[in-house]
């Protein structure tokens, strides 16, 4: 029997966490390092606010960005009120004079997710071709000599065992075109192996602290590398797709940050580096304003659900091209919510894991004795959403008045809106018993159990069933 291998998911993978603002700098624990942090003021209309540490290269010094779940905004920067940090188990806040995520006396619940982590690290499997002569092209991709990130602490791996390597050692330099543009070797933190073009021979960079922009050259020719950027974004450049992407994934918790520039080609491929079929992903153009497209896998690629709408599933197959993701790369069509030329897009990008999380679907059936949905933990964090008619995006996690309006039982009502900025609010109507090992629907409402409704549901765990040593979990 196979067993999930995150016995504690709060301390490396997914964690809920409650606190209370206080307009003052402060340290919020989660357990974790987190790379996506969403944040809803629970007391109080406020936007849901998403940080993560791709779009946020630097949070000091004003430079921390977030996006607004609810609403179709671009990306926008805080200024250093908000977020502005993350460390090996939370996060800080800075005073937030606009009081949407620390306001004096508010309630808040922060949703946070590992990605990448502090040391990413990637292969690169280099060939030279013949492109207005000789240039390095990384992976197959069909562009040549292109800009790479190559994110500080990350271990980055150039093959250069493809024979066309022969007699052009790639090597790093603060100068573009190294030697040849007068210019010297880098080799802080390089090591090389073998002779290009024959079996094992390679050029290693771990990245340093603070590195300057490098450019990779050819020691004996000129004129063909390009730039590698050193961000501290804990990410890299992924050529899977059609589209090149900057990526920032987790095999462990099955998630993966992703950024890219669409092209507006319909068709388009963008590389997500999970090694797994995602089950669902979220796109978001962060340059200008579109809805937030949603890919599920219950619902297919034949159409998208708006994350910040109550609308209905909607079908269009032009928005993933009809065309379901695979291992490597998902589909992206010609609409604004992800393929608009020349436009900077962000994707969340999820994959099930055994044991910690799972994205499928399920019908209701009117009744307080509703369906039971089977996950193999005790969920920590549930979306439900509606599609087959609207309905809000409904949030219940495992922390939030969890047991108590009830007598201490399983069944939770209180639940919050991902489409909407409300306030928290409580209603058995949308109860939900959270189990040791899944969720059974215990309310009428149309947003959650409508009678032959069709309902999809995205969740994370608390607590594995049984741990990797095949240890039950507790029941509850």
């Amino acid at each position: 029997m196979a067993y999930t291998t995150i016995d504690n998911p709060g301390a490396s993978a997914f964690a809920t966490t409650l606190y209370t603002g206080n307009s003052t700098a402060r340290t919020i624990t989660t357990g974790m390092q987190p790379d996506l942090i969403w944040i809803k003021q629970r007391s109080t209309v406020r936007p849901h606010c998403w940080f993560d540490t791709v779009n946020s290269s630097s949070f000091a010094g004003g430079n921390s960005k977030y996006l607004v779940a609810n609403t179709s905004a671009a990306l926008t920067s805080n200024n250093s009120t908000q977020v502005t940090g993350v460390t090996s188990t939370g996060f800080t806040l800075g005073a937030d004079n606009s009081d949407q995520i620390n306001g004096n006396g508010d309630t808040a619940a922060a949703w946070t997710w590992s990605a990448a982590g502090s040391a990413p690290s990637n292969t690169y499997v280099v060939k030279v071709v013949s492109d207005s002569g000789n240039k390095y092209r990384f992976d197959d991709f069909g562009t040549s000599a292109v800009t790479l990130e190559i994110s500080e602490g990350g271990t980055f791996t150039f093959d250069q065992a493809d024979s066309s390597n022969s007699g052009h050692p790639l090597r790093f330099s603060t100068t573009a075109n190294g030697s040849h543009g007068g210019g010297s070797e880098y080799t802080t933190g390089v090591t090389t192996n073998g002779t290009p073009g024959s079996s094992g021979a390679y050029t290693r960079i771990t990245v340093a602290a603070s590195a300057p922009t490098l450019y990779y050259y050819c020691t004996q020719h000129s004129g063909m590398g390009g730039q590698a950027n050193t961000p501290t974004t804990n990410s890299f450049s992924n050529f899977s797709g059609s589209i090149q992407s900057n990526i920032s994934p987790s095999t462990l918790s099955g998630f993966s940050i992703i950024n890219y520039v669409g092209n507006g080609s319909a068709g388009a491929t963008v590389g997500h580096g999970l090694g797994k079929t995602p089950t669902c992903f979220i796109t978001k153009r962060t340059s200008g304003t579109s809805s937030w497209g949603m890919y599920h896998q219950s619902t297919g690629a034949g159409g998208f659900m708006e994350m910040n709408s109550t609308n209905a599933l909607q079908s269009n197959s032009a928005y993933f091209n009809n065309t379901a993701p695979t291992s490597s790369v998902f589909s992206i069509g010609t609409d604004s919510i992800n393929n608009t030329s020349g436009s900077s897009y962000t994707c969340y990008c999820f994959t099930d894991i055994q044991g910690f999380s799972q994205h499928s679907g399920y019908t209701g059936n009117g009744n307080t004795d509703g369906p039971f949905i089977y996950l193999g933990y005790r969920p920590a964090f549930l979306i439900l959403k509606r599609t087959d008619n609207t309905g809000h995006f409904i949030i219940k996690d495992n922390k939030t008045t969890y047991g108590t309006s009830t007598g201490g039982y399983n069944q939770n009502d209180t639940y919050l809106w991902v489409d909407a900025g409300d306030a928290e609010t409580s209603g058995s109507s949308v109860g939900v018993d959270i189990l040791s090992n899944g969720f059974k629907l215990r309310g009428t409402a149309g947003n959650t159990n409508a009678n032959g409704g069709s309902f999809i549901y995205t969740s994370w765990a608390a607590n594995p069933f049984t741990t990797s040593t095949g240890i039950p979990g507790l029941a509850k």
